[in-house]
């Protein structure tokens, strides 16, 4: 008897068609268990408000997501720079259309309203004339002046259900900081890029629920057990953008973006004795409201903190602040230029433009930026103390600026040989290339020269603020003492210098002190240097008490230096600022 048994259930566990049944029936229960899930839990806030035949409650409610504003720092007013906005969604229950004649009205009605082509009028007709459906949605965003025009119609089975649109009235101001919200396979909504993206949890908000039952007639019975959670809306978000200077200056780069023929350009501002974001702007922008209609969706990314790109020229102040507030060299010490470095790198580090300068002070190093003196100057450092500078400047890593997609740029190459001695890779990196940075990287380094020695952690939300009015307020935090105050104020003069007497001319605003440098690198493509450059200005002002440091990137444009592109751009800007915050000329 066992042994027929054993027999009956080997024959059975190897039959192929019961395996085959087994697993079509397992099929089958995914398929309605998922079928069951979208219908109960992503779409079932409508079926509970449709389904009259319902006596079971399960009423979600959605909180309101945060607002984002910018703001005046002048007058401390606040605009909103996202928002929501109430729409309605359409919908017919189908039920409730008895006849031919009220299928037809409402397709001519909607039709006339939407200018549907008649591909879409095939397809209302197809929904309409399914009459046992309680759900059939039509239009997805109308406006209220639209739902009381379908109203006024008194057109059978049509219904509305409020609901929130994210609104940037704004438009293309500051897209790439706010970013946008978009939606998940769910549908549900959910940031991206930027703050919207960065911050999502704290902008959305918590659901609520409200479960229950209900009568025939669909009103909840008060006596009935019921549970219920209420919704807690999204927090309220405040950026240090200042709306004025964000609009003048994104202009300026924009003119200077068609006038260069560029590919792109990006701007950032800041406080460098808070590290607080004025400004952040990068060219071609989009217009979030329409974030689905972009060409290239590359276009989302916040270039001053997603590409990282090598800096060139406007790395020699970095290393020559080094230098002095070790020091080993002074702005009067003399370095004696013959044009080239020859025993570091397989190929002679050359000048720009092959120029030999012959004796120069490290002022002049500056004011000429010659390649050869920062090697010099680098060489006095030594590799670990060049390195640390580096690193303690805030490069290699990112700034934790709190937005989303932020990169951290790369010092990888310093790593690559040993001992103190400079090698190549330091040698280069002296003068900004075979080392990559983010133009937030670089503002915040010269913001440090700026401020007095201090490296600041850079923030672009000033406060949040929750449903209940309570406040978390973003304070200024010093990252490193990265020089003393000595080093820090002389290196400023030697960049006034450069703008007074180098090649930075076109940077210069009549009446005040302006101190920066220009950086004109090749870009290297697959480890080749190629005839394109990057064109780029740092610079403060005025020289006593900055009131911004302020950075120009220009990609490929179609001049030669960025002493005629990213330093007349700064000037531009630096002019306005400076009126704008009523700053007295001093000279």
């Amino acid at each position: 008897m066992k042994t027929k048994r054993k027999q009956l259930k080997s024959t059975e566990n190897s039959d192929p068609r019961l395996r085959i049944l087994a697993l079509g029936l397992v099929l089958l229960a995914l398929v309605m268990v998922g079928r069951l899930f979208y219908l109960m839990v992503l779409n079932h806030t409508f079926y509970r408000d449709l389904a009259n035949g319902s006596h079971e409650l399960y009423a979600q409610l959605f909180p309101r997501r945060g607002s984002v504003f910018i703001q005046n720092t002048k007058t401390h007013e606040n605009f909103p720079i996202a928002m929501n906005q109430d729409v309605f969604l359409l919908f017919a229950d189908t039920r409730k259309i008895t006849s031919d004649e009220e299928v037809d009205e409402i397709i001519e009605v909607l039709s006339e309203m939407f200018e549907y082509e008649e591909e879409k009028k095939q397809e209302l007709f197809v929904a309409l004339n399914k009459r046992d459906d309680p759900y059939e949605p039509i239009e997805q965003t109308i406006t209220e002046d639209q739902k009381i025009e379908i109203e006024e119609k008194e057109l059978p089975g049509l219904n509305f259900t409020r609901k929130q649109k994210r609104f940037y009235p704004e438009q293309e101001l500051a897209a790439q900081v706010v970013g946008f919200v978009g939606q998940k396979e769910d549908g549900s909504p959910v940031g991206r890029y930027g703050v919207e993206g960065y911050w999502n949890d704290v902008l959305a908000g918590n659901q609520g629920f409200l479960a229950g039952i209900r009568t025939r007639r669909g009103s909840l019975i008060t006596s009935a057990q019921t549970q219920s959670e209420q919704a807690q809306d999204g927090s309220d978000i405040y950026l240090t953008i200042d709306r004025t200077l964000q609009f003048q200056a994104c202009e300026a780069l924009k003119k200077g973006l068609d006038e260069y023929q560029a590919q792109s350009a990006t701007l950032i501002m800041l406080r460098p004795q808070t590290g607080e974001i004025l400004a952040m702007c990068n060219v071609p922008e989009f217009n979030p409201n329409q974030y689905n209609e972009v060409a290239d969706i590359r276009i989302y990314n916040n270039n001053a903190i997603f590409t990282p790109y090598e800096p060139g020229s406007i790395f020699k102040p970095l290393v020559m602040a080094a230098a002095i507030n070790e020091e080993l060299v002074s702005p009067n010490s003399v370095f004696h230029d013959t044009g080239e470095k020859a025993d570091l790198c397989q190929k002679p580090i050359k000048n720009a433009n092959g120029r030999i300068y012959g004796d120069q002070s490290m002022t002049g190093v500056l004011e000429n930026s010659i390649n050869t003196g920062m090697v010099y100057v680098a060489e006095q450092l030594g590799k670990k103390r060049l390195v640390d500078y580096i690193e303690n400047f805030g490069l290699g890593i990112q700034t934790g600026i709190r937005l989303q997609k932020e990169v951290s740029g790369t010092i990888d190459s310093l790593a690559i040989t040993k001992g103190n001695e400079v090698s190549c890779y330091e040698a280069t990196a002296s003068f900004g290339q075979g080392i990559t940075a983010t133009p937030l990287q670089m503002v915040n380094a010269f913001a440090a020269i700026a401020n007095g020695g201090k490296l600041m952690q850079p923030y672009v939300v000033d406060k949040v603020v929750n449903e209940s009015g309570k406040t978390e307020k973003t304070e200024p935090k010093v990252v490193e003492q990265v020089l003393s105050s000595r080093a820090a104020s002389l290196t400023s003069g030697m960049l006034v210098s450069v703008v007074d007497s180098g090649h930075a001319g076109k940077a210069a605003v009549e009446g005040y002190y302006v101190a920066g440098k220009t950086g004109t690198a090749q870009i290297a493509e697959r480890g080749v240097y190629t005839k394109d450059t990057n064109h780029s200005f740092v610079g403060f002002a005025p020289i006593d008490n900055p009131e911004f440091v302020l950075i120009i990137k220009y990609e490929k444009p179609q001049r030669a230096f960025s002493s005629e592109t990213a330093a007349t751009t700064f000037g531009e800007i630096a002019k306005f600022t400076l009126q704008y915050f009523g700053v007295a000329p001093s000279r």
